[in-house]
């Protein structure tokens, strides 16, 4: 379960994603307007130490783009240049965010959703007296429950508008739904 802080981010998820984005080799261009959030979905680390969120986000008028990230407490070896940016959490204080494919956590998570039929973690968010509730979830993923080869590796869709990705029946796959695209879409591919 993913405990949701009453927190605020310096800078923001989004403003340090749109200084990123436009130099991936995969980005279609056109960041035109302000990036929105179209929806997020998370997975829990075992060890309760990485956040791993993957938000779906668009320009305007552009397709939607999956964004897997991982958030540290303190810089992961090896990972420079996965690092998207640093951001100072009101709670947690300092946050290195990463491109989750290039973190062996977010790798790990998705396997096994992939592997389990497992599906988002559900969220918890603390309201005004204090108390953790439950928050309704608009996002979904969930994994085929296929065998996963464990020497392959995850192929992450950066594009994800529309329902061109239909996952074949027994494929090792991870697949989404959002507000807007009611139909499961093909994520990640193991």
């Amino acid at each position: 379960m993913a405990l949701i802080h009453r927190a605020e981010l310096v800078p923001g998820k989004l403003e340090i994603l749109s200084s990123w984005l436009p130099s991936q080799p995969w980005f279609p261009g056109g960041a035109d307007g302000a990036l929105e959030r179209v929806g997020a979905y998370r997975f829990d680390d075992p060890d309760g130490e990485v956040g791993i969120e993957t938000l779906l986000v668009r320009y305007p008028g552009g397709p939607v783009l999956q964004v897997p990230l991982t958030y540290r407490a303190a810089p992961l070896a090896g990972a420079e240049a996965a690092l998207i940016g640093t951001m100072q959490h009101s709670v947690l204080g300092d946050r290195w965010a990463y491109d989750g494919p290039a973190d062996p956590v977010y790798v790990e998570a998705v396997r096994t959703a992939i592997a389990t039929g497992g599906e988002q973690a559900d969220e918890l968010v603390e309201d005004d007296d204090g108390q953790l509730v439950s928050r309704e979830l608009t996002t979904f993923a969930h994994g085929s429950g296929a065998d996963v080869d464990p020497a392959s590796a995850l192929v992450v869709r950066r594009v994800v508008s529309g329902s061109d990705a239909v996952a074949a029946a027994g494929s090792a796959v991870l697949v989404g739904r959002w507000p807007g695209q009611d139909e499961g879409v093909v994520l990640v591919t193991a």
